[in-house]
């Protein structure tokens, strides 16, 4: 599987984890609860996803 490109991780990092720290006030209850769980479990794949492509590949000479 191919990895997106990184404007999109970007995107997916800061957008899902914004909306993850506002939804708990924005929607009451359990659903607020479940959404920020959800979104937080996104932002969290697409850095892990930027940190793995951050490594020093080796050079081929």
């Amino acid at each position: 599987m191919k990895t997106p490109p990184r404007p999109v991780l970007w995107f997916l990092f800061l957008f899902n984890l914004a909306v993850a720290a506002v939804a708990p006030f924005a929607v009451d209850g359990a659903q607020g609860v479940a959404t920020a769980v959800g979104m937080g479990v996104v932002s969290l794949g697409a850095g892990v996803t930027l940190l793995r492509g951050r490594r020093v590949r080796p050079q081929h000479g």
